[in-house]
Formats: C-alpha cells, sequence, structure tokens
C-alpha cells in the first residue's frame, strides 16, 4: 500500500477508504444497481464502494455526476475539469485535484495551464478566459454566499453564456461535494 500525498501533484493516485467498501461479491442487488451507472461503466473505484453503503444516495449521486459533467452542450469539458480543479486545490483534495487536472491537460491539451495553478495555487494568473473561469471556481468554493452578479459578468466577459456558467457553478459545486466526502471517507496514497 502506497503513503499518503499532500502535495499537488500529476501522478496517478489511489484512494484508500477509511471505513469499508462494499464487498462485490457480497453486495445487494440494490448496491449492484447502484453501482452499474459509474461514470466509465467499466471500472469500481473504492470510493464508489465506499459510497454503494448507502445504495440509494449512490444510485441519486452518479446518474447527477455524469450529467454535470458529461452531458453535452453547455461548458467544454475542459472547462468543467478547469472549474472542479479550482475547487479541487482551494480544498487540498489531493486525489481530486490529480484526476481533474490531468483530464482538463488531456481534452485542452494546455499543460501550462495546470503548472501554473499547481506553481502558484488560489492566486494563479492564467489567461484571461481560464482566469475567469478558475477565479470563479475559486471564490464559490471559499465562499458561495459571495458569489454576485459582478463574478457573473467577469464571466460574461470573456463569453460564457449562461448556460455555460451554470455548467460550470454545477461542476464546481458537485466537486466541493465529492471533495469533503473524499476527505471524510479516506485518503490519496502513491500507487505502489
Amino acid at each position: 500500500m502506497g503513503y499518503p500525498v499532500h502535495e499537488l501533484t500529476l501522478e496517478t493516485l489511489d484512494w484508500h477508504p477509511y471505513v469499508a467498501p462494499v464487498d462485490l461479491q457480497q453486495a445487494t442487488p440494490e448496491q449492484l444497481d447502484a453501482l452499474k451507472v459509474t461514470p466509465s461503466n467499466t471500472k469500481v473505484s473504492a470510493y464508489l464502494l465506499v459510497l454503494a453503503q448507502d445504495a440509494e444516495i449512490l444510485a441519486e449521486r452518479t446518474p447527477l455526476y455524469n450529467d454535470i459533467m458529461y452531458s453535452r452542450g453547455g461548458l467544454s469539458r475542459a472547462e468543467r475539469e478547469l472549474g472542479a480543479l479550482a475547487a479541487s486545490v482551494v480544498n487540498r483534495c489531493i486525489y481530486c485535484a490529480s484526476v481533474h487536472a490531468n483530464r482538463y491537460i488531456t481534452l485542452s491539451k494546455r499543460p501550462g495551464v495546470v503548472e501554473t495553478i499547481y506553481r502558484e495555487g488560489a492566486d494563479a494568473e492564467l489567461p484571461p478566459r481560464d482566469q475567469a473561469i478558475f477565479d470563479y471556481g475559486v471564490k464559490l468554493t471559499r465562499a458561495p454566499g459571495s458569489i454576485d452578479a459582478e463574478d457573473l459578468a467577469a464571466l460574461r466577459e470573456v463569453g460564457l453564456s449562461d448556460l455555460e456558467i451554470l455548467d460550470l457553478t454545477h461542476a464546481v459545486s458537485i466537486f466541493g461535494w465529492a471533495n469533503r466526502l473524499m476527505h471524510t471517507l479516506g485518503e490519496a496514497r502513491r500507487q505502489d
């Protein structure tokens, strides 16, 4: 078993739960049904097996996650990942930050944006559209009650439509929640 990781990294990490995940061989029909709607439909992570302890919630959570991160139209997938990365950097969710940073790089082909964020943190200086998206994600994560019309105007100034702003808000918000779950239920570790 690898050791815990506390610094931002692009390494592929494991997530190790503090509580027992569901054993697939002993899962109930409800738990198996809830696990069928994972994002990739190919792998069931330890995180999802922990969430499967409450099959009813997992059955609601995963379709919502899939719609927010993978639906067509609206904000690009890369920019949804940038919003999720902002939440994960602010919340210091090392596992999620690694996942979203790598997905952003794969989708955008722009590793420099992530390098700057990893080097400068929440105060990173980025190209204008990236900056507006990242700043909104940071502010929404730090103090959601402080978001106001000026924050939305800053996003519109760099070309985001209202649908894209809504998509960004969903992506940042669901990862604010997911980061807290991951911190509470386990920790990021280096792979063996």
